[in-house]
């Protein structure tokens, strides 16, 4: 008799337990803009060609984000140098602008490494890239 009476019992506290693995929050990403844009020459010339970046940073941890601002001008510092290798040609296709995207990264990262000794950054956006 008390068998079917805990049956249900034991029946409701297993119904309740999905629900409260749901009700855990999930950190959810953060974004750093590096502001204000990167704007610079491209190319070896004679004529002068210009390229405009807007880059934004993702962030899986939250408690990364300060971090990733304070180190803002080395990595500013870093992603001026990189831009300032490419050719309009280089960036002219979708695959070039993901190889762009891809080293930008990668050197974000290092910069992050060498001074953090965790990358912190999971992913690098370009939310906006204009050539002239």
């Amino acid at each position: 008799m008390r068998m079917i009476l805990a049956l249900p019992l034991l029946l409701s506290l297993f119904a309740a337990l999905p629900a409260k693995a749901q009700d855990t929050p999930v950190a959810a990403a953060q974004y750093v803009e590096l502001k204000p844009s990167f704007v610079g020459t491209v190319g070896p010339g004679p004529k002068i060609q210009y390229m405009k970046v807007d880059v934004a940073l993702r962030a899986n941890d939250p408690t990364a984000v300060p971090r990733i601002e304070y180190h803002d001008p080395l990595i500013r510092n870093a992603l001026v140098s990189l831009f300032a290798h490419e050719t309009l040609e280089s960036v002219a296709t979708l695959e070039g602008k993901e190889a762009l995207r891809s080293k930008a990264l990668a050197a974000v990262r290092e910069v992050l490494e060498e001074e953090e000794g965790t990358p912190l950054v999971d992913d690098l956006l370009f939310t906006n890239l204009v050539t002239q």
